[in-house]
This record gives structure tokens, C-alpha cells and sequence, in this order.
């Protein structure tokens, strides 16, 4: 890691702005946004799909699944959030700084879901058979 800290400090801002210009470009020819799901690893026996609850946001704000596979929310923030879908398919309930829910998934759909304590943090799973 210090090689690769040391090798990009001789590069320079304009090598540095040429590679962020080049993921840039990158990203719009294959399409991917901040709002494209991201796939989770449909693995037998995977572990389940992180997401974490920090700077009153969750990460990654959508993600596809398989059905079947299980989701764990973490707050890492510095606050109490919960993760309550639409319709209550599951709700975490309180959950304070450091601690996580899990919850398994087997009906296809795509389920929002929010922070009842800040509604204004909503992400969605896609969930696939």
C-alpha cells in the first residue's frame, strides 16, 4: 500500500486528473450510476450483503440480490437508524451506533425501504429468482 502511495505522489495532479477524467469516461460507456444496483454475489453458501448505515445514508442505496439471500444493515453512523421496507416487509427496529440486523430475502421484488427516524435515507433491494 505505501508503494502505490509513494508511486502516485510522483505522478502528480495532472496524472492524476487524466486517470479520473479516464473512470469518468469509463463509467458512462458502461452505464453505471450512483443509482445502478449493485449485484451481490449469488454464491451458495455466500455471506450476506453488507449494508451500512453512515452519514445518515445507506451504502449501497440499491443493490440486486437472489432471492434467498440475506442482508445485513450496519450503523456505523453516530445516531439510531432503522431500515423499515414499504409495507413492513421487515423493520429493524432501533438500531443504535454499532449495531446490525439481518434479514433474509426469498420473494422476488423490488422492496424500498427508509430510516423511520430519517426519512429522507431510502435505498431499494432488487431481488431476483
Amino acid at each position: 500500500m505505501a508503494n502505490t502511495v509513494r508511486v502516485c505522489g510522483r505522478l502528480g495532479v495532472r496524472a492524476g486528473a487524466i486517470v479520473a477524467a479516464g473512470l469518468l469516461l469509463l463509467s458512462a460507456v458502461v452505464g453505471v450510476t450512483a443509482d445502478s444496483p449493485r449485484v451481490a454475489d449469488a454464491a451458495a453458501g455466500a455471506r450476506p450483503v453488507q449494508i451500512q448505515m453512515k452519514n445518515f445514508a445507506f451504502d449501497p442505496p440499491a443493490i440486486a440480490i437472489k432471492a434467498g439471500q440475506t442482508l445485513t444493515w450496519t450503523n456505523d453512523d453516530v445516531v439510531p437508524h432503522t431500515a423499515t421496507a414499504d409495507g413492513k416487509t421487515w423493520d429493524s427496529g432501533q438500531m443504535a451506533p454499532g449495531r446490525s440486523y439481518t434479514v433474509t430475502v426469498t420473494k422476488p421484488g423490488t422492496y424500498e425501504y427508509t430510516c423511520s427516524n430519517h426519512p429522507f435515507m431510502h435505498a431499494k433491494v432488487i431481488v431476483t429468482n
